[in-house]
């Protein structure tokens, strides 16, 4: 149902409370018989009722109510303007012939029987005009009155909470409830750090040489990686055969495998990265020839024929063996 802006002025004026008593008993019986109009009451009462805890009475002056009823009295009826009525024009009368005394009726001018002129005439009263004051327009006016200061209260009382919640959100937003408060600021700032220098890592080198001398192999260890290649200088490869290279250390009880050295020139490998520094550091690093494709059980078949253990080449930044 569509209200008039009387209805919904009505009931924000219920919801604030600025309602004679009965105003409000004419609207608490439109919502008994109207359960939409109850319904309006309620929006008003949940938007207004917070606003209206937080903004204290203001009671105007007596004297202030006096005055808007005497105004409306006085504006209620135009007065009729002021004529005075139109004055008779005074008829001439010739002076009496002069009276003579009568022995009889003595003196006309006996001052103990005082006489009154022979004709007088009066003016007409003027006549006030009538002030008609009808009781049904300062009603009208009345009740039209209080709906505008009703209206104009909550108009000054939602201004009043909006600023003071606008002010709380500025200065001090943790007083709000939750759904009140601004919702923070995330500024993503990208900061960009320089790549650290790079450190120079140690280098180790081991010649793998037969009993008959001369370098076969060279192992070269990378200290901060634990990467290992090896380089063949001098080594001839057999047919059907392979040269696998092993990790001879007396910290571990059997030799390990690092692993079939290829045909070609280099051959790199990542595997040493599991063995502690000093394992690696004092380990022989052996050659044997197994069949192609490497040993089948894991362990050497044959004795080693190339052997070296590893020299420090190249210092690193802390002068530390390979960790």
């Amino acid at each position: 149902m569509a209200y008039s802006e009387d209805h919904i002025a009505l009931a924000a004026e219920y919801a604030l409370g600025t309602l004679d008593a009965e105003e409000r008993a004419q609207v608490e019986t439109m919502m008994a018989v109207d359960s939409e109009f109850a319904a309006l009451v309620q929006a008003w009462q949940f938007r207004l009722g917070p606003l209206n805890q937080m903004v204290g009475l203001v009671e105007p002056r007596p004297v202030v109510w006096d005055n808007i009823k005497a105004a409306i009295g006085h504006a209620s009826a135009p007065q009729a303007p002021l004529v005075l009525p139109e004055t008779p024009a005074t008829t001439v009368t010739p002076p009496p012939s002069p009276i003579t005394d009568d022995p009889e009726f003595g003196s006309a001018f006996d001052p103990d029987e005082p006489q009154p002129p022979s004709e007088i005439r009066r003016l007409p009263e003027a006549r006030q005009p009538r002030v008609i004051f009808d009781e049904r327009n300062v009603t009208a006016l009345t009740n039209r009155v209080k709906r505008w200061r009703g209206i104009a209260s909550a108009a000054t009382a939602i201004a009043a909470a909006l600023l003071a919640t606008l002010g709380l959100q500025i200065y001090k937003p943790d007083a709000l409830p939750n759904a009140m408060r601004p919702k923070p600021r995330i500024q993503t700032v990208e900061v960009k750090t320089p790549a650290p220098a790079l450190t120079p890592s140690a280098q180790y080198v081991a010649l793998l040489q037969g009993q008959n001398g001369g370098p076969a192999f060279i192992l070269t260890i990378d200290g901060a990686t634990k990467n290992f290649t090896v380089r063949k200088v001098g080594a001839a490869s057999e047919p059907g055969r392979s040269f696998e290279l092993w990790l001879i250390s007396d910290k571990l009880p059997q030799p390990r495998s690092l692993g079939v050295i290829g045909a070609d020139d280099f051959t790199a490998r990542p595997v040493l990265s599991g063995y502690d520094p000093d394992v690696i550091n004092g380990a022989t690093y052996a050659v044997t020839v197994e069949q192609a494709g490497g040993s089948p059980n894991g362990q050497p078949t044959s004795a080693p024929i190339f052997t070296g253990k590893l020299i420090e080449t190249v210092p690193g930044a802390s002068a530390s063996p390979p960790r």
